[in-house]
């Protein structure tokens, strides 16, 4: 029986956030901005008065009016005077926004607070692996070279059994991340099971710069630039890096598969360089209000034959990026159908240091196709999902169909 294994960064929890900042300029801010924490409210209050801020938030800024078809007052009116407590506050609010019945919406503690800034300024101060479970065992995917991890020799298929003396069995692949990460140049010890023998590995936590874009040159002559995350303040710089590091190429694939979003400006910035003009992403707010993000004109345009891998994980920023190129006609979409959220959030900061992710609006591509919970579906369809991350050693037949799509033209 084939077992479902899930891949996750141990640097990082991917969180599906798109943010509305249209700008490129924005970048540099945006990593500032969250570097510096200035996201959390310096407001404290009392956990009543937090729900009831929540409660305001989501009145005003939900993008469908009707929340649900529900009448939003009785949520006041049922917690009216009940909220002692912090947990108290954390329950009413989880259960109010359960009855929206859509997954994005979201209360945020400090520490998803955390998460998120560390998402966008691309570092952490941890060891440098990727682990990911298999079969319910924590197990390490890959190591990121000259890493802590590579100077203590992790291996990749190393299994972590406890961290800092913490028996992690039955613990998520975030807990054991959260578990590892910590203070730089603290030491996290680590036991591990190696080929049927226990190691002990005391390795110094320093601070890793997270890589959102890869890429290398295909058989001579092809261009090859994976996009990990859109969440990165410094994406859309890694990816005009990439453009330079291929430049000498033919043809060009974009891999999506496994991005599940992140920044809006990152997608639109990307699509911009091989969109000339014309309307890259329509943004419906509440009651029906819309705005166009276009292509700017000025934009350095690439006109290279194109190919964009997508997969079932490929979600938000990367279905804006593949939409608009598929629309245009500007690449062939090859692989699995994408993931489907055609929702967009943005973080409103709470008292107590805490927030809400609040969808705000759902989005349109440059033909007003609606892809959220259908999806974009690919011109070639072709291969299973996830294998090629998790180092199954077959061929990767996605990446191989877009050579022969390249080496035919189109």
């Amino acid at each position: 029986m084939r077992v479902k294994q899930v891949f996750i960064p141990i640097l990082l929890v991917l969180i599906l956030v798109v943010f509305n900042r249209v700008f490129f300029k924005t970048f540099s801010r945006a990593n500032s901005y969250f570097a510096s924490q200035s996201i959390y409210s310096n407001e404290v209050t009392t956990p009543q008065k937090l729900f009831e801020k929540a409660w305001r938030v989501i009145d005003k800024e939900y993008y469908e009016p009707t929340l649900n078809h529900q009448n939003w007052d009785r949520w006041k009116e049922h917690y009216h005077d009940k909220i002692q407590t912090e947990e108290d506050a954390k329950v009413a609010i989880d259960t109010m926004v359960a009855s929206l019945n859509e997954p994005y919406t979201r209360f945020m503690s400090k520490k998803d607070f955390d998460d998120l800034a560390t998402s966008i300024t691309s570092k952490i101060c941890g060891i440098g692996v990727n682990i990911y479970s298999n079969s319910g065992k924590i197990e390490v995917f890959n190591v990121i070279p000259s890493t802590p991890a590579d100077l203590a020799q992790l291996k990749k298929g190393d299994v972590i059994l406890s961290v800092d003396g913490k028996d992690i069995n039955g613990k998520s692949v975030s807990d054991v991340a959260a578990l590892v990460r910590g203070p730089e140049n603290s030491i996290v010890e680590l036991t591990i099971l190696r080929e049927n023998k226990t190691l002990i590995k005391k390795i110094k936590r320093k601070e890793i710069k997270i890589k959102n874009v890869k890429s290398s040159v295909l058989d001579n002559h092809i261009g090859y630039i994976q996009i990990v995350s859109f969440m990165g303040g410094t994406t859309a710089n890694e990816f005009v890096e990439a453009l330079e590091n291929t430049k000498n190429t033919d043809s060009l694939i974009i891999d999506l598969r496994g991005n599940t979003g992140g920044l809006l400006d990152n997608a639109v910035f990307i699509a911009n360089l091989f969109i000339p003009k014309g309307e890259i992403v329509e943004i419906i707010y509440r009651n029906g209000i819309k705005k166009s993000i276009d292509a700017k004109p000025e934009q350095q345009l690439l006109d290279k034959p194109l190919v964009v891998l997508v997969n079932e994980a490929s979600a938000s920023a990367s279905e804006i990026l593949s939409g608009a190129l598929k629309d245009y006609n500007k690449a062939k979409i090859v692989g699995k159908k994408t993931f489907g959220k055609g929702l967009v959030q943005k973080v409103v900061p709470l008292p107590n240091k805490t927030g809400l992710n609040v969808t705000i609006a759902r989005y349109l591509t440059p033909n007003g196709t609606d892809i959220n919970k259908l999806g974009i579906k690919p011109d070639i369809e072709v291969g299973d999902d996830f294998e090629f991350y998790l180092g199954s050693g077959k061929k990767d037949v996605q990446l191989e169909k877009a050579k022969d799509i390249l080496a035919e033209g189109f």
